[in-house]
């Protein structure tokens, strides 16, 4: 089935112009880490849009209730299914389950992660670099290959994997004070996962990924590791950012948006969210007048 439906004729193409946005009224997502923060965030966007959800959580139960309350009242259906995400049988069932509900699967966010803060852990112990690669690397494969076939059959898949510019700038400047060695090391490889999974789901499923900056409840404000930070450490981050603030949910949860509904030739893409902090630091100078 394919739900980007023709809309005219392209002549210098294959006779066939896709619509610009997919409709996503009972599509199926499956949204890890949905419990709170940027994972329910997304969640709620997509059920305003009619998105059937499956909303996956392992702990931070005590936000269990209130993820129950917030989804009932947008009027989607949901079904919050408790999994160990570093479980590769765990995840196998997860994928059964939500097929056994809903019959179908159109969309994965890819977004589990575990990264912790210099501030908070100091120095590395091996179970804390087991933890980091575990989820924020391991888990995502392994819900992906679970996830493909199913994704190919709805015949206009979307995958959108979770990482973050740790990637790119690891523990350095204002952010190593936030960003470990093992977290970084894993963030980067998510990249080159996205490009080879790109080309294993095309043409059926469109993978893409969001490498995030600092966001609120992940890497800024609403996590104990903003709390150790001084305010001079923190203004030094948002100095360092060139839309000088840092994200908040709905930033992340609208690019989500863009890149299922509204973004049909997009695949292996990574869109950076990030206010510009991997830009930032010098400042662009003048141009010099030059010698003619």
């Amino acid at each position: 089935m394919v739900c980007c439906q023709p809309s005219g004729t392209d002549p210098g193409g294959d006779g066939i112009l896709w619509e610009a946005e997919m409709d996503l009224h009972d599509k199926v997502a499956l949204v890890l880490g949905a419990v709170k923060g940027i994972g329910k965030g997304i969640g709620l966007e997509l059920a305003r849009h009619g998105v059937r959800l499956a909303l996956n959580y392992f702990d931070w139960e005590d936000h269990l209730d209130a993820m129950k309350r917030d989804f009932k009242r947008t009027g989607a259906a949901f079904l919050p299914v408790k999994t160990d995400l570093t479980d590769t049988a765990a995840v196998r069932e997860l994928i059964d389950c939500v097929i056994a509900h809903f019959g179908r699967l159109d969309i994965l966010i890819n977004n589990i992660e575990r990264g912790g803060w210099p501030v908070v852990h100091g120095p590395y112990v091996q179970d804390q670099w087991d933890l980091e690669m575990a989820t924020t690397l391991r888990a995502k494969k392994w819900v992906f290959e679970a996830a493909l076939p199913h994704l190919k059959a709805s015949g206009d898949g979307v995958v959108i994997n979770f990482s973050s510019i740790a990637g790119i700038v690891g523990r350095s400047g204002p952010a190593a004070l936030v960003f470990n060695d093992g977290y970084a090391a894993a963030s980067r490889g998510v990249s080159m996962l996205t490009e080879t999974w790109a080309r294993v789901g095309a043409p059926e499923v469109r993978v893409n990924e969001i490498m995030l900056g600092f966001i609120e409840t992940r890497h800024a404000a609403g996590t104990r590791g903003w709390k150790l930070l001084s305010a001079a450490q923190r203004s030094a981050l948002r100095a360092h950012t060139l839309l000088e603030r840092t994200g908040v949910v709905a930033d992340v949860a609208a690019a989500v948006r863009f890149l299922i509904a509204e973004a049909p030739f997009v695949t292996g893409a990574v869109l950076r969210i990030d206010g510009g902090y991997v830009l930032g630091g010098d400042p662009a100078g003048p141009m010099p007048p030059g010698v003619l």
